[in-house]
């Protein structure tokens, strides 16, 4: 009999409230590595591209499969919010997910390993980081103090202990750093070998780079705000997506008094996108950062702005007045951000579809 108690493996950690969204362009053999961690779990795949081609998943998993035909008929008009041709599609996902948790990967991400050897589940540490507070309101030199064998340390105030809700926990990656297109051309060689064992909360006031490779959040929390903008075919700018759609998010989460949390888990990314390619895709975004950031840093959101919502559309609003005198492109985005939130209001819950 104690043989038999043994074998029973455990319940994955939140397997019914958690849905995997996967951008991709290719078979997803990739998944064969991620098989004892992701297969529980019920994903959500957006394919990009041609809607004709026929995307291969391995078996044995529970998953629904999305192409550009499906998202057209699923949001009619308002389709125009989401990007073509960009990996800023797996937004889609998050727009047709029941569930609570969204965890996001791309496909050239494998199975990390740490300094001993073992293999990393990512998602279960993002699992953790979601399911233990933030302390966006004053820093903890050691770290994140919810974490096994850590606390706050001496001096810490006993009235801020209790942390607010993590709505973002935002992982990392070894071996191909995350560069934009001059870091990678000045770099071609170097690859990220460090493995720092920590997790901190990015202090409030604080903006940060996103990259949506390595992903997890609280839908519930917020959900309508990881609008990856409008980016790739047609539209003067790429690979700024994960980037618009943290900067916007880490404001409103500010504002609503959320957390936000970066460090473990590591994945391991096999390969560099082509820096020649990445550049034409970056070059009005490396101009119009130096712009985007002191905006989003001196962004204000009003008291009467409650939900994820109501904060959004109001970020709209200041980026069509403050941002749109940059280019018109960005009076196309600020639109297109109501129209996501449009589309998260009548989707949201109500779309049936059909598992796998």
């Amino acid at each position: 009999m104690a043989g038999a108690l043994l074998d029973v493996k455990p319940t994955p950690i939140l397997k019914e409230e958690l849905d995997i969204v996967i951008p991709t362009i290719r078979n997803l053999d990739f998944l064969d590595m991620w098989r004892p961690f992701f297969e529980p779990y019920h994903l959500i795949i957006v394919q990009d591209g041609d809607p004709s081609r026929t995307i291969k998943v391995p078996d044995g998993f529970n998953y629904e499969l999305y192409n550009r035909n499906d998202i057209n008929r699923i949001l009619g008009p308002k389709a125009s919010c989401i990007s073509f041709k960009d990996s800023a599609c797996r937004c889609f996902g998050y727009l047709v997910s029941k569930k609570k948790y969204i965890f996001t990967i791309d496909d050239d991400c494998f199975v990390a390993k740490d300094p001993s050897g073992k293999e990393i589940n990512a998602l279960e540490q993002h699992i953790k980081n979601l399911l233990n507070p933030s302390t966006p309101l004053f820093f903890n030199t050691l770290y994140d103090p919810y974490r096994e064998g850590a606390d706050f340390v001496r001096g810490y105030p006993f009235s801020l202990r209790e942390g607010v809700p993590t709505a973002v926990s935002h992982g990392l990656w070894l071996n191909i750093p995350d560069y934009d297109a001059p870091t990678q051309l000045a770099k071609p060689l170097e690859r990220n070998t460090r493995f720092v064992d920590a997790v901190l909360t990015i202090p409030k006031g604080t903006l940060f780079p996103m990259c949506g490779m390595n992903l997890a959040f609280n839908r519930e929390l917020i959900g309508p705000a990881m609008y990856f903008g409008l980016m790739g075919d047609g539209q003067p700018i790429g690979r700024y997506d994960d980037m618009w759609a943290g900067w916007c998010m880490k404001v409103i989460c500010d504002h609503l008094g959320y957390g936000v949390k970066t460090g473990l888990p590591y994945i391991w990314h096999s390969k560099a996108s082509n820096p020649f390619v990445n550049l034409k895709k970056e070059y009005n975004g490396i101009f119009w950062q130096e712009e985007l950031i002191p905006f989003f840093q001196s962004a204000v959101l009003t008291k009467e702005c409650t939900t994820v919502q109501q904060c959004y559309i109001e970020l709209s609003k200041q980026v069509k007045a403050k941002l749109g005198k940059i280019d018109p492109y960005f009076l196309k985005l600020a639109d297109a951000m109501v129209t996501w939130v449009e589309a998260w209001d009548e989707l949201n819950g109500k779309v049936d579809v059909d598992q796998q």
